[in-house]
């Protein structure tokens, strides 16, 4: 699957091209939450596409590790990072996460947009160290039509019900949550 699922987001990005500089702002859920996210520490961005939230969480101050199934999309990633400025507070890997998380030690922050795997939510809690952010945002089937990549309401809540709930939301086909270790 990884192999198939690579060509396909390498296809996608290759489409999409470089993501410009200047169009690095913080994710639209983070948008007005940006003030809970550290600016010192580390992050890990799970599938992280053309690295826009990784290289915002790098402009904060942060130490980030970006992951993603297609090398096109983390050869881009790369490149924003170093046409960032930031180059140097950033770190790319391909990895297939439906393998699981590739291994490290635990962050500050775990990011997390468009990607959903519910095996992977234990992982990415051990993944946080202790007080650690985690911000996710998946497609949901509130607002929308369900399917296999979206999440049933209440899904984020309930999946991460043990951390300590900062902010969440649901509707228009997206849930997204803030929580801490």
């Amino acid at each position: 699957m990884a192999e198939q699922d690579g060509r396909h987001w390498d296809e996608h990005y290759a489409n999409l091209g470089p993501a410009p500089v200047r169009g690095v702002v913080a994710p639209g859920f983070l948008a007005s939450h940006s003030a809970v996210i550290p600016i010192a520490g580390t992050a890990l961005d799970l599938a992280c596409g053309r690295g826009m939230s990784t290289v915002w969480l790098a402009r904060r101050g942060l130490d980030v590790v970006g992951v993603d199934v297609s090398p096109v999309a983390v050869d881009q990633a790369r490149d924003l990072a170093r046409r960032a400025g930031v180059g140097d507070r950033c770190r790319f890997a391909v990895a297939d996460l439906d393998d699981g998380l590739p291994p490290g030690p635990q962050v500050d922050v775990v990011v997390c947009q468009k990607f959903r795997d519910p095996r992977l939510h234990q992982a990415i809690i051990d993944r946080l160290s202790p007080g650690g952010l985690l911000a996710m945002e998946v497609l949901s089937e509130v607002g929308a039509a369900p399917g296999p990549f979206r999440a049933r309401p209440g899904e984020l809540l309930a999946a991460f019900a043990h951390l300590d709930l900062v902010a969440s939301g649901e509707g228009s086909g997206c849930a997204w949550l803030l929580a801490r270790r």
